[in-house]
């Protein structure tokens, strides 16, 4: 079952975004806190969305974290998807696609023209998912990236 998420899944959200920081070899950087999530997911100003993917036996499986990108070419709306995730032991049930599914609906559904997310080189399981699903890699694109020092050095 997917579900949009609720103020109460906060804390199993934050769980599972760390969860992932660590299966992408990256907890360290994984430093939002449930506080910031719940501002994001539930503030006065939303800025981003999320979706639960629950067991029959409603135990939460996994979650899309999603906000709305913006393309001067076709001059609609898409999703960008943050994170997906699927607690590796519920892995291979179809959550994931379920949630993949979800959000192709709400685009259709609001007009959207594109669903896009990122993944790491490295992680052919979840490349293999997304090229079954019909998802084609933009090779052409080089993803670029200001945080910490040099972000703070051309802000200044």
């Amino acid at each position: 079952m997917i579900r949009t998420a609720a103020p109460a899944d906060v804390p199993v959200i934050h769980e599972m975004v760390r969860e992932l920081a660590e299966y992408e070899k990256a907890l360290h950087e994984a430093n939002a806190t449930e506080e910031q999530l719940r501002e994001a997911l539930f503030g006065e100003w939303p800025a981003a969305f999320a979706h639960i993917a629950e067991t029959e036996d409603g135990e939460v499986a996994g979650f899309a974290l999603w906000f709305l990108n913006f393309s001067t070419w076709r001059g609609v709306h898409g999703i960008y998807l943050e994170d997906l995730y699927v607690r590796p032991g519920l892995r291979g049930g179809g959550h994931g696609k379920a949630l993949l599914t979800e959000l192709a609906r709400i685009c259709v559904e609001r007009g959207y023209e594109r669903l896009e997310w990122s993944v790491l080189n490295w992680n052919t399981p979840s490349i293999d998912f997304y090229r079954s699903l019909g998802a084609r890699p933009q090779d052409e694109w080089t993803v670029y990236r200001l945080t910490d020092g040099a972000l703070k050095s051309l802000g200044a």
